[in-house]
């Protein structure tokens, strides 16, 4: 009663806003479609992709719904990005670079710039140098986007986002610009769907997790806690596990001499370590920098014998219950809702302990869980910021292949939620709390404006003296009437049978309660 009130005394869009922020239940349900996917698979292919499309529904509908998700839990070799995506991705510099080569050019030109004698010509430099920077960091922003929006593998996709969210790294610390586009190239997306001490190991590895986190600075008497700190409160075994501070020391111990270094030459060392320095293009463990002293970690005794240390508290911690029940958690909670059933949780965590960590086989056991299954209903999962801005994309243009990803980067930034962009290690929250605010929604509806008129910038390419591409957004297509349709309550429906052209209908739906969640 008090959303029809709305609807009729504020109109249509603030009344919308009135009901997500108030979690309020969606109107109507959710009917059998008069062809096409049913309610629960088009619900599904919702849930674990970044948004349906024709094209994913059909394909969907062609292997049927387990050899979907097979497929999608165990991407074959031969999955491969459209081509115009590809090419897209391959001009853009140092996509292939390894970031010990990628560091070296940085740091020469940022010598280059500091020894300019004229001040204005010095200035002018470094701001050269800086804007590569920058470029390197929204040229990866741009990769992921592409990848989200026309990856066949994605589930693959979707893990990437929440593995980078889990093992966050901020962007603008320090260099980190130049590193964040391998790290998750590199360190997360080959792991996403694997065993999750590969991928813990990936970026414990990785130069921008040990810049972000500080342990390039961390060195026997000179201990920085701060990695340590996190690996066990939030990528591992969570907080209140019942870890103490006795074993982030020594954890923090263990990984003493683990950092960056992107010099040519190996450091001098004394000939008792020499054989013990590793260097693995950025990443170094330098013996001189390591606190040799045996530890006590988790009620286990660690010998102090160097790098070897750091590979068996990585085992103490993948295998700890806590890491399985904290993951299991963080993983239902991105799928499900925001309070996921205990007895889900615990069936994924019993699936990661006996799995020996394997993603897949979590993602399998929740999926064919029945708590997953009664969670495929309207309103229960609101979308966050990417996601709501992907999915209405993807709907929009289906395959046809974006040309400027910069508007995209530019709404997950109003939206609060902006790639690369969280500064503390927590990452963005997973709760529909913190996205469903009024602000947030009034920003939500001028983006569906954007992209219900028209290209939204989308198809004008970012170089100078682009033409904008002619492209127009198609969302009461097959799919809608097909299968879409069915979703949507009385309200939303009478909404849209008063648009006034395709221009509103789309902002209109693009704006629902239904699409939003």
């Amino acid at each position: 009663m008090i959303a029809k009130r709305l609807f009729r005394a504020c109109g249509y869009r603030l009344a919308l806003c009135a009901m997500l922020a108030s979690g309020a239940a969606i109107p109507g349900g959710l009917a059998a479609p008069a062809a096409g996917l049913d309610p629960h698979d088009l619900a599904l292919l919702d849930r674990l992709t970044w948004g349906v499309s024709t094209s994913s529904a059909e394909h969907f509908r062609a292997l049927g719904t387990e050899r979907w998700l097979q497929e999608q839990l165990h991407p074959p070799a031969g999955m491969a990005l459209p081509d115009a995506v590809k090419a897209q991705i391959e001009a853009m510099p140092d996509v292939h670079k390894l970031p010990f080569d990628v560091a070296l050019a940085f740091e020469a030109q940022a010598r280059s710039a500091n020894g300019v004698v004229d001040p204005d010509q010095k200035k002018a430099a470094q701001q050269v140098y800086q804007g590569a920077m920058n470029d390197r960091a929204k040229q990866a922003a741009a990769r992921t986007i592409l990848r989200a929006l026309y990856a066949p593998d994605q589930l693959r996709e979707r893990m990437t986002w929440f593995w980078f969210n889990h093992f966050n790294v901020h962007q603008s610390k320090a260099n980190i610009r130049i590193f964040v586009g391998d790290y998750e190239d590199r360190a997360i997306r080959p792991f996403a769907l694997g065993k999750f001490r590969d991928l813990l190991a990936a970026t414990l590895h990785h130069p921008a997790m040990l810049r972000y986190l500080d342990n390039a600075d961390n060195a026997a008497g000179h201990l920085n806690e701060n990695y340590a700190r996190e690996i066990m409160e939030l990528h591992t075994m969570g907080v209140g596990s019942g870890y103490t501070q006795a074993d982030v020391e020594a954890l923090a111990k263990i990984l003493t001499g683990v950092g960056i270094d992107v010099k040519q030459e190996d450091p001098k060392l004394k000939p008792e370590l020499q054989s013990q320095l590793v260097r693995e293009g950025a990443f170094e463990f330098n013996p001189a920098r390591h606190d040799y002293s045996d530890k006590s970690f988790l009620g286990h005794t660690i010998k102090g014998r160097g790098l070897a240390e750091v590979d068996e508290a990585i085992d103490i911690l993948v295998h700890h219950p806590a890491t399985a029940t904290h993951l299991s958690r963080q993983i239902a909670t991105y799928f499900v809702s925001d309070t996921p059933p205990d007895s889900l949780v615990q069936k994924m965590a019993q699936t990661f302990k006996t799995s020996d960590g394997d993603i897949a086989a979590m993602l399998s056991t929740m999926v064919h869980a029945p708590e997953f299954s009664a969670a495929l209903k309207p309103g229960m999962r609101f979308k966050d910021p990417v996601q709501y801005a992907l999915s209405a994309v993807r709907l929009a243009y289906d395959d046809k292949v974006i040309l400027n990803t910069a508007p995209i980067q530019n709404w997950f930034n109003r939206m609060g939620e902006g790639l690369f962009n969280h500064e503390t290690p927590d990452g963005y929250s997973l709760n529909s709390a913190s996205w469903n605010g009024p602000g947030q929604m009034m920003v939500r509806f001028e983006i569906a404006r954007q992209i219900g008129s028209g290209s939204a910038g989308l198809f004008k390419p970012d170089v100078p003296n682009a033409v904008d591409q002619p492209a127009y957004p198609l969302i009461q297509n097959a799919l809608y009437f097909s299968g879409l349709r069915q979703t949507l309550g009385p309200a939303t429906l009478a909404a849209l049978d008063k648009a006034v052209s395709p221009q509103d209908w789309n902002t209109l739906f693009l704006s629902s309660p239904e699409f939003m969640r």
